[in-house]
């Protein structure tokens, strides 16, 4: 038996791979378990890794065995926590945002991300005031047009946010100075960007082909939502064995509050061990549904009634949702409306 203090990683996959038993021991249980096996409160890799195997010797019933998932779950997770990654590296956006805030703030802020696809063609197409001088609404449609973009503003709008922006002052040298470094941002930001597009596409691809995709995209009414499902579904994993009741995947989802007790003293407090990733996918569904589902809307305002805030609110929810969310993915099925009992029940009383 094996004890390390991560649940995932690639020595994870490798030691069960070699078929050996593996358990994972957070670092507050280690820290806390120092004591027992020494007063004198020193730390060291090798004092860390005796505490672990004596763990893993006398309180090995404790901590839960970890088990492999599926091909398929490995995969939809390496992708979506890559995507995450890459996401969350905002230095050249950022870059960007400050060079044109110095000469051209109104470039900044006609979409709503300077890192989106729109946005760095425009900025490629028009890197500088000089650039956009003869940029007219027709213009800016048919740019728009030829982009293919979606979106919900019109040109007119698009181009308002463009002209409203404050008035630069840069002089024409340093004007033509942060063009280029502007297209040069551009030109480093548009491969992360379109990679990011590309593993969006093959997440999709993946979560429709696994066998729990439908579970977890049945629990969100947007299109664009499978990201957060295909999150859910890799961080939850395909081993049913894993939660053994929904009040497991409560405090893996970091949902559940952690009782504090101390004589006639008792409350709760916020968790923070937990799985941070599987916590943000559920305040997403939580926020979400609260403006559909009746029954998701009634359990989020009645906790905002006595005194919770929206995050405080939006994990009750999600409490209450890990119990479908587990029901559902035990018997391998969807999430129906007309079937969800609680949903029915208020629907019922409220008529």
């Amino acid at each position: 038996m094996v004890a390390l203090e991560r649940p995932d990683g690639l020595l994870i996959e490798r030691l069960l791979d070699a078929g050996l038993s593996v358990i994972a021991v957070h670092p507050n249980q280690v820290r806390a378990m120092r004591p027992r096996y020494s007063v004198a409160g020193g730390k060291s890799d090798g004092f860390d890794s005796f505490v672990l195997a004596e763990l893993a010797r006398t309180d090995h019933h404790r901590f839960r065995i970890l088990v492999p998932d599926s091909d398929r779950t490995k995969a939809l997770r390496a992708m979506t926590r890559s995507r995450e990654d890459l996401v969350r590296t905002p230095a050249l956006a950022n870059q960007l945002r400050d060079q044109l805030a110095c000469f051209w703030p109104g470039a900044g802020k006609v979409f709503s991300a300077i890192d989106s696809p729109i946005s760095l063609a425009f900025l490629r197409r028009y890197p500088s005031p000089a650039d956009a001088r003869g940029l007219g609404e027709q213009r800016m449609a048919a740019f728009l047009a030829r982009q293919g973009y979606n979106g919900r503003k019109p040109a007119r709008e698009l181009l308002a946010r463009l002209r409203n922006g404050a008035e630069g002052r840069a002089g024409e040298l340093e004007s033509q100075a942060r063009r280029q470094v502007v297209l040069a941002l551009v030109s480093a930001l548009e491969p992360v960007v379109a990679k990011i597009s590309e593993l969006t596409i093959e997440i999709r691809h993946a979560l429709d082909a696994h066998p729990d995709g439908a579970t977890f995209r049945s629990l969100f009414i947007a299109a664009d939502s499978f990201l957060c499902a295909a999150t859910m579904l890799a961080e939850i994993g395909d081993c049913r064995e894993r939660y053994p009741s929904y009040r497991a995947l409560a405090a893996d989802s970091g949902q559940a509050p952690v009782a504090v007790e101390s004589g006639k003293s008792k409350h709760a407090k916020f968790r923070w061990a937990c799985d941070h990733r599987l916590r943000e996918a559920f305040n997403v569904l939580a926020d979400s549904s609260r403006r559909h589902n009746p029954w998701a809307a009634d359990i989020y305002q009645r906790a905002t009634a006595r005194g919770a805030g929206h995050a405080h609110a939006a994990r009750i929810l999600g409490r209450a949702w890990s119990q479908v969310i587990w029901r559902l993915w035990q018997d391998h099925d969807t999430y129906d409306p007309e079937r969800h009992t609680a949903r029915q029940r208020f629907i019922n009383a409220a008529a």
